[in-house]
């Protein structure tokens, strides 16, 4: 077996020879939660309950088409991927039953991916579970284990799933993620992390369904890292780890009041049961429900609806299902039909009583407060160790990226056994204004992260006016979580394995002009976010194979995919050959407002206008009336970017500004640079074209050379490389400035919401 291409010291990645690694990298691929045979994108209504027989063979791509994939991520200037796998494309037929063909056709990818240089960690993937209940990861048998009937979930508000959603094509963006609020999720992740605390009465195959849940799960990753170790070739090569799951949630754990809405449930669309009331729902009951929709500061009830399954249950019918099917033996404590909370004393089905509303507030046992604190570093970290103890027990060099939930506070295991060298600390970042809305605002955003951690009287003070505050308020969300990570766990390295943007902005205004405009300004807010918080890397959300304008990535309705074959590639440079047209296109829209007018002083007036409620709304803009075809390159020229590949020294800082076309890297060097190993920056050649009289580099010392280098045939890189002496150096890299392209008219916007004005009238926002 090889030893690790790269190695951890401290907070950084490191090669054999001692050189910073920037992991520069992507999540392919988007539709590797969906099987690929047959068709399992989420608005495909046929055979959608047929899930034991689904392969997810030629996901995330097919073998012939994998040069092609791999070579274009090459090309832009990736060296990292997080390789999604499901659970559910492990083991789909029945527990126990592993699908070796899916296993053998990713050990295959893994191969090619190798060919071109990547470092590869594998992300065992979930959404709210899995598909039956509107997310991804957990195979159906799954579903029918935790005694819930999936057919029942619409009608009964257990789920909301895409697939059984009358038309697909409407169903609601972005609220497939308040599924982890709704009955059949909050259930089965309360199984998974805490069944033998509050559901002692399911047990399966002698097993409680925890255990019965974790076993089986963490088995099948085994099998597929034991798999991979078997290969010989891969661990150490090509994969450098194994992440622990992704957003794990914690079901009822802690949940305070079944009768209320929690103040911490930040999402909130659509229906918006209690826990109580999803309970009853899930048993047939009616019962009227708030509703809420997003509105300028968040969530706000906008009424309410009555839920009415008409007798139908979300729970399975003792009289037509038979556990034989997968051929497990439930105990007798496990009544099938009826809700197991009601089972476990929370409510009395003969008068719809609610008896136990704190039920999972205490530890049954122990009598401690259980809130997200004590999950993370109770039943998340328990299931950690066995993760990580099962993939060690087959690869121990293997590196683990632990990630908590997102938003919240790391586990505290600074200075115990868990603190150790070759661990990761994985966290997510999504500007939820422009994901849930759909909408790149550039005049005001919130300090999420601010407000979680109660940094501010009100959220007044929260907001951030302009575009260049918006930019520094990412930049500061970032920095901080990478420092609760070192405060909390010690220190080790903090790689944001999720962090994107939606494309289908504006109601798709981009995919009408091919301008992407507001695309590259989110992406290129978000790099700078990234960059600037001294993070050892990320991968970007996402790269999707199929990704089409109309279905997007194919699931729940997201697009949020840098790929898509309708639109233009972005070229490369061709100054040299044709100096007078470049091939640049010096229309493209690609650049952020950063420094812009929005650095004007912050007012009441100023305030006023940029909180308006029209402005969190849809938006037609009106094509522009300017000649020439938009670019349409997808908002490459923002993700596409120069950014530090080896380092001789430490990092300091570096930086793109994509608005000046220019790159920056500050570092400490330790030594004189040998020969055989300079500093390497990758320099695309769109930004950055040799021969082009804007191309500029300047050095604080030493020499340097730009070349084209090709690992692999079809995938060449435009790098810098760079030979400097000890101590504080810097490199400032100029390339081709580009004229901003025309933004499209915008309504004048009116109103200011009341309640920002009771909650921070005449208080300057900071």
């Amino acid at each position: 077996m090889s030893p690790l291409r790269l190695h951890i010291d401290g907070a950084s990645f490191r090669d054999p020879q001692n050189r910073e690694i920037t992991l520069h990298g992507i999540n392919v691929a988007g539709d590797t939660k969906l099987p690929a045979h047959p068709d399992g994108s989420s608005h495909v209504k046929e055979n959608f309950f047929d899930g034991d027989t689904v392969s997810f063979v030629d996901r995330p791509f097919s073998i012939a088409d994998a040069h092609t994939h791999f070579s274009r991520l090459k090309k832009w200037g990736y060296n990292t991927i997080r390789y999604i796998f499901t659970w559910e494309a492990l083991e789909h037929e029945g527990p126990g039953k592993y699908d070796e063909e899916y296993i053998e056709h990713t050990i295959k990818l893994l191969r090619i991916a190798k060919e071109y240089g990547f470092y590869i960690f594998m992300d065992p993937h979930q959404d709210v579970w899995a598909r039956y209940t509107g997310g991804s990861g957990a195979p159906l048998w799954t579903i029918y284990a935790c005694g819930f009937d999936p057919e029942q979930f619409q009608v009964t508000h257990a789920a909301w799933v895409q697939n059984t959603w009358p038309d697909p094509a409407d169903f609601p963006k972005m609220v497939w993620a308040t599924n982890y609020q709704r009955l059949a999720c909050q259930t089965i992740f309360t199984f998974f992390f805490g069944g033998k605390d509050f559901a002692p009465k399911c047990v399966i195959d002698g097993k409680n369904i925890e255990d019965y849940l974790q076993d089986h799960f963490i088995d099948a990753c085994k099998h597929l890292a034991q798999r991979i170790h078997e290969a010989g070739d891969l661990h150490g090569d090509v994969v450098i780890g194994y992440e622990s799951v992704n957003e794990p949630n914690n079901g009822f754990i802690g949940h305070p009041d079944l009768s209320q809405i929690p103040k911490t449930q930040n999402l909130r669309k659509e229906t918006c049961p209690t826990g109580f009331q999803a309970m009853l729902t899930g048993s047939g009951r009616a019962v009227e429900v708030e509703t809420y929709a997003f509105g300028s500061l968040g969530p706000y009830k906008s009424g309410t609806q009555l839920v009415d399954p008409k007798g139908h249950s979300a729970w399975l019918n003792p009289d037509t299902w038979d556990d034989s099917k997968y051929g497990w033996k439930r105990a007798e404590s496990w009544k099938l039909g009826e809700d197991i909370w009601a089972q476990h004393g929370v409510w009395d089905p003969s008068t719809d009583e609610l008896k136990l509303p704190q039920y999972f507030t205490k530890h049954p046992q122990t009598g401690e407060i259980m809130d997200t604190d004590y999950f993370t570093n109770h039943q998340f970290m328990e299931y950690f160790r066995k993760y990580r103890n099962a993939i060690r027990g087959v690869w121990p060099e293997a590196i683990m990226f632990i990630q908590p939930q997102p938003f919240e506070i790391p586990p505290s295991i600074k200075g115990t056994k868990d603190d150790e060298q070759n661990l990761v600390f994985a966290s997510h970042f999504y500007d939820g204004i422009t994901l849930i809305t759909k909408k790149w605002n550039k005049l005001w955003n919130v300090d999420v992260l601010g407000i979680l951690r109660g940094r501010y009287l009100t959220p007044a003070f929260a907001v951030k006016v302009g575009e260049t505050a918006i930019r520094n308020c990412f930049k500061d969300q970032l920095s901080s979580v990478r420092q609760e990570g070192i405060d909390y766990m010690g220190v080790h390295p903090c790689i944001y394995t999720e962090i994107g943007i939606p494309y289908d902005m504006d109601d798709q205004y981009a995919y009408k002009t091919g301008d992407y405009t507001s695309q590259a300004a989110a992406i290129d807010a978000n790099h700078y976010a990234v960059e600037g918080s001294k993070a050892a890397g990320f991968t970007w959300w996402v790269y999707t194979a199929s990704n089409s304008h109309f279905w997007g990535d194919n699931w729940n309705g997201e697009d949020l995919s840098i790929y898509s074959a309708e639109d233009r590639p972005l070229p490369p440079s061709s100054y040299e050959s044709n100096p007078s047209k470049l091939s640049l296109d010096p229309s493209s829209p690609s650049y952020s407002e950063s420094q812009s007018e929005t650095n004007a002083p912050v007012t009441p007036g100023s305030v006023g206008k940029a909180l308006s409620v029209d402005e969190m709304t849809r938006t037609i803009r009106t094509p522009s009336t300017s000649s020439g075809e938009a670019p349409g390159f997808r908002a490459a020229e923002a993700y596409v970017r120069p950014t530090p590949v080896l380092t001789h020294g430490t990092i300091n800082s570096h930086g793109f500004d994509l608005k000046n076309c220019t790159f920056h890297l500050y570092l400490t060097s330790p030594s004189p640079t040998p020969q055989e190993h300079p500093t390497v920056i990758f320099l695309p050649d769109f930004h950055f074209p040799q021969g082009s009289p804007q191309t500029s580099v300047e050095v604080s010392g030493g020499k340097w050379e730009v070349r084209v280098e090709e690992a692999v045939e079809g995938a060449p890189q435009q790098i810098l490389r760079w030979w400097h002496g000890e101590g504080e150096q810097r490199v400032t890299v100029k390339g081709v400035r580009r004229t901003r392209g025309t933004l499209r008219p915008r309504e004048e916007e009116e109103g200011v919401m009341d309640a920002y004005w009771q909650m921070g009238r005449n208080c300057r926002v900071m």
